[in-house]
Formats: C-alpha cells, sequence, structure tokens
C-alpha cells in the first residue's frame, strides 16, 4: 500500500476551446491543496499547466514545476512556485517528474500532453512501475484513446498478458478516491523504477 502525496498532472500549455477544460484544472488544485497533495508539473504559467499550478498556489497548497531550459521563455516558467527546477532537456524533465510523484493525471491537451501520458503507460505495460495513471475525461476528451486503446487489445497488439491498467474519471471530485484505491492496492515496494532504468528509459 502506498499513500499519495504527490500527484503529477500532464496538461496543455494552452487552454482549449471549452471551459470546462479549465474549470476542471481550477477544480483539481483546490482538491489538491485541500488535501495537502503536492503537484508536480511542467513548470509554465499558461493555459491549464498554469490554471492548476495557480489554484493549487491560491488555496495555499503546494507545487513543484520542472522546465527544460528551452521552453523557459515559450511556456512563461512561473517563478512563484514553492519549488522550480529547470533541466537541461526534456528526458531529464520526465526522470524527475516521474522520481517525484506517487501518481499521473493527464487533464486535456496536445501532442506533448499525450506524449508524456503515453510514455508512463507503456512503463506500467512492461512492468516498470505500478502507479496510478488516470485520464480525466473532462466532456469525453479523451475518449478517442480510449477507444484507441480497445481497438489495440481487440486486434491483439495489447496482449492479455499485458497490463494496461488506465484509471478514469469524469469528475474532478473522483480523481483522488480513483488514485488512492489504486495505490491501496499495489504491491509494494513496485512503484519505484530503478534510477539507472530510469536514465535508460
Amino acid at each position: 500500500m502506498t499513500q499519495i502525496k504527490t500527484v503529477c498532472v500532464y496538461c496543455g500549455s494552452g487552454s482549449g476551446s471549452n471551459p470546462r477544460f479549465t474549470e476542471a484544472a481550477i477544480g483539481l488544485g483546490k482538491s489538491f491543496a485541500e488535501n495537502k497533495i503536492r503537484l508536480v508539473y511542467g513548470g509554465g504559467s499558461v493555459g491549464l499547466m498554469g490554471a492548476v499550478a495557480k489554484s493549487v498556489l491560491d488555496h495555499g497548497g503546494t507545487v513543484t514545476g520542472i522546465i527544460p531550459e528551452f521552453l523557459a521563455t515559450r511556456e512563461r516558467m512561473n517563478p512563484n512556485l514553492t519549488e522550480l527546477v529547470v533541466t537541461p532537456d526534456m528526458h531529464e524533465r520526465k526522470r524527475l517528474m516521474f522520481e517525484r510523484s506517487d501518481a499521473f493525471v493527464a487533464l486535456p491537451g496536445g501532442v506533448g500532453t499525450l506524449e508524456e501520458l503515453v510514455e508512463q503507460m507503456t512503463w506500467q505495460q512492461l512492468g516498470r512501475h505500478t502507479k496510478p495513471v488516470l485520464l480525466a475525461n473532462i466532456d469525453n476528451f479523451w475518449e478517442p484513446l480510449i477507444a484507441l486503446l480497445t481497438h489495440m487489445r481487440a486486434t491483439e497488439f495489447i496482449r492479455p498478458s499485458l497490463n494496461v491498467d488506465v484509471l478514469k474519471a469524469e469528475r474532478v471530485e473522483d480523481i483522488l478516491p480513483r488514485l488512492r484505491a489504486a495505490a491501496a492496492v499495489a504491491p509494494e515496494g513496485s512503484q519505484e523504477m530503478a534510477p539507472d532504468v530510469a536514465r535508460r528509459l
């Protein structure tokens, strides 16, 4: 059993076309702060990234931002965080985000969000960790991906022996309970990836 103390949120550096996406980011930030969950995220101050971080801070919570140097200007690096880590590249960013988090949540986002999410799913499938991974399926944003995963199973590219256990929540208030329930049944000591393995991946 593992307690959820830090959660990494992957999400867009834009806000998207649906105001419910921003509402969800703000609600998730408030939920983290109220439950004393530290947010780990990409370090920017724009889009859904900015909204979730600002909400955590506005409600008295703590935030770790991890951003590669080359994105500091583009994503408007937030200097007001509890902790800000600037990395030399994306690989180091993703490694630190993994190491500092007990679980992962994907809010709506673009290709970068998808890439970070799928990497965690891949590591989980390969047995490198058992940290919970959850899709915040706000207004069914992730339904096309869920349908694709179903198709991959049906066509036997995701074989029955491969564990792709992605959680899903349509409402912000369901996110933490589902992460905690999944962490509670994870085998002890199986959440962490060996540092040398993480560096190679």
